[in-house]
């Protein structure tokens, strides 16, 4: 009888060096958790604020470093791609997390007692107490973690996972308001059930392409897509399915609709986080799939982006002018700006062309993510007696009250229209050039169409600050915490040095986009 031969089982090759700056924020996580397993109440805050940010101002000092090295690698078997733009990426979301995090540290915008009833005697008592859940802080640690994998994935497995990663903390920290708990506990409850819809899109998606190629690795997928010649519905049908779990996650219509729910309910601090951090992750895995993975079928998917961003621009642009209330009008003008990044994706050609597109959506990514951090952190400051002045109305004469806030304001939303010397004039140029270079000059022609419509509903609350009697009982303004302070200065020092002094990250941006197409 003969014996089976069995071949030898080889462990994995990690290369945690490469990986670093990713280990230790997930470290840096499960080190939290730890921390409130073991550790008294009364300390937990003392300690998850340092071990949050030092894990990630010391994740993007590895990040700079590797960047410096030159470091341009496939780690982990093949499945995690640490080139250029996954080291922009890493320190884009790295940035704009420790920002986040300083305004996360405000105690005030979260509940004392989750479990607790809304309105009830349970969670009176725990304010009175001064109650807090210090459980944020893994739990931003581990979405911030999902994010960098997120774009950096080179495998449709990990990216799933990553993905997962990714907001499932997302779904817990949504509905931890400490006020509007019903709006908050409603706006968590939307986001689970839509982005579980869209991530089983995402993961049938992934099978169908599994069922094509063989494979899910990404190169594996371009290669068989470079050699098939015939008609395969798997593969129509796994892109299609894989697409709408990417734009679900831009929040690209016509699946936008838990964005301005979800804004409004949320923390504030957790909405900064995944108006910026979020969507620079999501943008990043849309363009590995489809200029990596699909890059071969671009003239199949090009029309159903082309499209997509007509509509996300359009709906974005004219549903945020009805708009009442100042998180909701941010969030159907992130959804334009969301439509002006498409505008570039579709921008393929030649590899000069392809970097060009690609250094323009990374530095436009950082430029709206550094202005939507900072209006999110004025829209902090401006209270009611029930908390956050959110109707626009409430925000009339903000401009006579505080001159200082509404200017800084006023210095976001002219970024956000796009207004030259601010960062949001450089952003536009840079994801439109290579758009009319591509032959998507119609499609640029609507994005500037839409940009002036967008201009109107900014320019609307700059005039109710600033041109409108103060209400008898006006809101208040909220003295900052220094943590405020330092992430609102910071984020108007960046809208305006990107607005003046643009090239000197454009040209990192472009120079980080380059080795996405050497393969």
């Amino acid at each position: 009888m003969s014996l089976l031969a069995f071949e030898p089982i080889t462990s994995p090759t990690i290369e945690y060096g490469t990986l670093s700056p990713m280990l230790l924020v997930f470290g840096a996580a499960i080190a939290g958790v730890l921390v409130e397993a073991f550790t008294p109440r009364y300390l937990r805050k003392s300690l998850q604020m340092p071990i949050t940010l030092l894990s990630l101002i010391g994740a993007f000092a590895l990040t700079v470093w590797q960047g410096t090295q030159g470091v341009r690698e496939a780690a982990a078997m093949g499945a995690v791609a640490v080139d250029g733009p996954s080291l922009f990426i890493w320190g884009a979301i790295l940035l704009l997390a420790i920002v986040s995090v300083l305004l996360v540290n405000d105690d005030d915008h979260f509940v004392a007692q989750a479990s607790a009833v809304p309105g009830s005697a349970e969670e009176d008592q725990a304010l009175s107490q001064g109650g807090a859940h210090t459980e944020i802080y893994p739990l931003v640690l581990f979405a911030v973690g999902g994010m960098m994998l997120f774009p950096a994935s080179n495998d449709l497995l990990i990216m799933f996972v990553a993905l997962e990663v990714m907001s499932l903390p997302l779904y817990l920290l949504c509905g931890l308001a400490r006020r509007r708990r019903l709006l908050s506990q409603e706006a968590a409850m939307k986001y689970f059930l839509l982005g579980a819809f869209s991530s089983a899109f995402f993961l049938y998606g992934t099978a169908l392409l599994y069922g094509f190629a063989g494979s899910v690795d990404l190169g594996a997928i371009e290669q068989m897509i470079g050699t098939h010649l015939g008609q395969d519905n798997l593969l129509y049908i796994g892109i299609a399915m894989l697409g709408v779990g990417l734009l679900f996650k831009i929040g690209a219509a016509p699946f936008q609709a838990w964005k301005p729910d979800v804004y409004q309910g949320s923390p504030t601090p957790i909405t900064a986080l995944m108006a910026s951090g979020t969507l620079i992750a999501a943008f990043g895995a849309l363009l590995r799939v489809f200029w990596v993975a699909l890059g071969n079928l671009d003239e199949m998917w090009q029309p159903v982006f082309w499209a997509v961003a007509i509509l996300t621009m359009v709906i974005g642009a004219i549903l945020a002018i009805t708009q009442t209330d100042i998180k909701r009008m941010l969030a159907y003008s992130s959804i334009a700006h969301t439509g002006f990044l498409l505008v570039a994706v579709v921008a393929t050609g030649s590899l000069k062309q392809n970097a060009a597109a690609l250094g323009g959506i990374l530095f436009y990514l950082v430029a709206y993510g550094f202005a939507t951090v900072g209006a999110f952190a004025v829209v902090t400051m401006v209270r009611d007696a029930g908390g956050e002045a959110g109707h626009l109305s409430r925000w009339a004469g903000l401009g006579k009250r505080s001159p200082a806030l509404a200017g800084i304001f006023a210095l976001f939303l002219l970024a956000f229209a796009g207004i030259p010397l601010t960062s949001g004039f450089f952003g536009k140029y840079a994801v439109f050039a290579p758009a009319v270079a591509g032959g998507a000059t119609g499609l640029v022609i609507v994005g500037v169409v839409t940009s002036a419509m967008a201009a109107f509903f900014y320019v609307r609350v700059i005039v109710l600050m600033f041109f409108s009697d103060p209400a008898p009982e006006g809101p208040t303004i909220a003295v900052p915490s220094m943590g405020t302070a330092a992430v609102v200065a910071l984020s108007a020092a960046a809208t305006v040095v990107l607005g003046v002094f643009p090239q000197p990250v454009l040209d990192l941006a472009h120079s980080a986009a380059q080795s996405l197409f050497v393969r």
